[in-house]
């Protein structure tokens, strides 16, 4: 196998160290949703990842995590939105 250069080995560091940022994001993101939800959070946490990480590294900057937290709370307003009207659709046909 051939070895890698130095331009090989800094690209592979900063692949795994994205990889690495994404998994605890995906961590975070999963700790605080309920069971049964996993499929609709990991879609919404890979758009929110592909849109507010350009250049992943060692560590997210804060403009990247502000982009993170204003789309995870973005997601959740659109989802009590969404929950809410619902609720009102329902509780009309009851009545």
């Amino acid at each position: 196998m051939a070895e890698l250069g130095e331009a090989d080995e800094a690209e592979l560091q900063r692949l795994v160290a994205a990889e690495q940022q994404k998994a605890q994001f995906t961590a975070q993101v999963r700790g605080q949703a309920p069971r049964g939800r996993d499929r609709r959070v990991h879609h919404f946490m890979e758009l929110c990842w592909d849109k507010c990480v350009e250049k992943p590294g060692n560590r997210l900057d804060s403009r990247t995590e502000n982009c993170l937290s204003s789309c995870v709370d973005r997601f959740i307003d659109t989802t009590l939105a969404i929950t809410s009207r619902f609720a009102q659709i329902v509780q009309k046909g009851g009545q």
